[in-house]
């Protein structure tokens, strides 16, 4: 079994919010993590089941996107970018960050994105709502579960140190690694954790 020797980090959220630009100055200031932007992986590795033309967006095969990415997850050290987190198995993720923004920044944010006002409803239901915050507590340990801000580039920059000394202090407390558990059980859905 492969041992991971760095964490594997969800920043998550709901789309505008930030996860992307903290993921990827998190990536640039740690060069051994590596940033999976699931949109991109999706794309690249055949993981669509189609596409929901009212919303202008594909539909995901979760057990694909899962087979596709386990291998990476097992190594660790990955920074998985993405507006959902309940799919991953809980012994893949060592931290689940939550993004969140002003209501009226984020809806400026996507208006300028060009969404159609049926998504733009319901990305911004969404976040007033704090489902995706909702997801994670509901999926994960409430202790790996953190919210953080991003309204501006100074919280993004704060957020970010403050990522980056949680990943110090995990490398403290691991350092022989953990265990790479698969967490799918042969249908490709998370194994009971009895």
């Amino acid at each position: 079994m492969v041992k991971r020797t760095d964490p594997n980090i969800i920043i998550t959220g709901t789309p505008g919010v930030g996860k992307t630009t903290h993921a990827q100055l998190l990536a640039q200031n740690n060069p051994d993590l590596k940033h999976l932007v699931i949109n991109q992986v999706a794309k690249e590795r055949d993981c669509y089941d189609g596409r929901d033309e009212e919303l202008g967006s594909w539909i995901v095969d979760e057990d694909k996107l899962l087979d596709a990415i386990e291998p990476d997850l097992l190594r660790g050290g990955n920074i998985v970018d993405w507006h959902a987190c309940d799919l991953f198995p809980r012994s893949w993720i060592d931290l689940v960050i939550v993004v969140r923004a002003d209501s009226t920044l984020l809806y400026d944010r996507l208006k300028a994105r060009g969404y159609v006002d049926k998504k733009l409803d319901e990305n911004m239901d969404a976040e007033i709502m704090q489902v995706l915050l909702e997801e994670a507590r509901a999926a994960f340990d409430e202790e790996i579960v953190v919210e953080l801000r991003s309204d501006d580039a100074d919280e993004v920059e704060r957020n970010v140190e403050r990522i980056e000394a949680w990943v110090r202090m995990w490398r403290e407390q691991h350092p022989e690694g953990v265990e790479g558990v698969s967490g799918l059980g042969e249908d490709g859905d998370e194994e009971d954790e009895d």
